[in-house]
């Protein structure tokens, strides 16, 4: 099941079944409890599919990615955090910061897990119990201010107003099968910039629940961002970066293609 949020012609925010077709209808239940169709056709602006209540974030998850970065293969997780204020819709705009300018924004695919259920300590075989679906997720990167500025930390590079696009829609378990064994692409203006498999994570899904629950509380609408594979802009030579006029899609196999067009900030 594709499970959609959509905003009505008068403001109401309702969420909605994606069907085959392109249709919506209504549906009823939540993360919690999950989801059935009403049956009543609804229309209005595609939103992210959730509205998180926080963004976890690791870093260096998958092989060639630590690879093309010369980082050495992480012991552990490597969590950061994005605000949820950095939540942004499909079709919108990233907008490239100018008050706090940046110059190196740069493109992450990721898979985007979204927690349903209160989680903690769960241990790796229980892990997927607790995953209301899966979305497609772009961790949006300014690397002056991630790897320069930031004062040793990356959430001031990661969090920046609309640096976590999120959908098109959030697709149940039962459709995705196992996570790890998804494609995951990139395409800017077109061209392919990323194209690899999930199955290059160090970490892989259930690991990476077991690991952010440990004695800490995911409460539903928690959003885990998984991870870019390699063929990041800042680690091609020469480097690309994002610049105003360019059109970023990420595509995840099972799940469909986010699209967000690129712009500046006007200050």
């Amino acid at each position: 099941m594709k499970i959609a949020r959509l905003q009505e012609s008068s403001g109401t925010i309702v969420t909605a079944i994606r069907h085959d077709d392109g249709r919506f209808t209504k549906a009823t239940g939540s993360l919690e409890t999950g989801f059935k169709d009403s049956g009543i056709a609804v229309s209005g602006k595609l939103l992210a599919p959730v509205d998180p209540r926080i963004i976890l974030c690791i870093g260096l998850n998958y092989r060639k990615h630590a690879e093309e970065g010369g980082k050495p293969v992480p012991e552990l997780p490597v969590l950061f955090i994005k605000g949820p204020g950095a939540t942004n819709h499909p079709g919108d705009e990233i907008v490239l910061p100018r008050k706090l300018r940046s110059d190196m924004v740069d493109y992450e695919c990721e898979l985007a897990i979204v927690i349903g259920r209160v989680c903690k300590n769960v241990s790796k075989a229980e892990a997927l119990q607790y995953v209301a679906g899966y979305t497609c997720g772009n961790d949006v990167s300014a690397r002056d201010w991630q790897m320069k500025w930031g004062g040793g930390q990356w959430c001031r590079g990661k969090t920046f107003d609309t640096f976590c696009p999120l959908g098109p829609w959030m697709v149940t378990p039962d459709e995705v099968g196992n996570p790890n064994e998804l494609r995951i692409m990139t395409r800017l203006n077109g061209e392919t910039m990323q194209d690899w498999s999930t199955s290059d994570m160090i970490f892989d899904v259930p690991t990476l629940i077991e690991f952010l629950s440990g004695s800490t509380t995911l409460m539903p609408g928690t959003v885990i961002l998984t991870g870019t594979p390699h063929g990041v802009g800042g680690a091609r030579k020469p480097p690309v970066f994002l610049k105003a006029g360019d059109a970023v899609e990420i595509e995840i196999e099972k799940i469909g293609v986010l699209s967000n067009p690129v712009v500046e900030e006007v200050v």
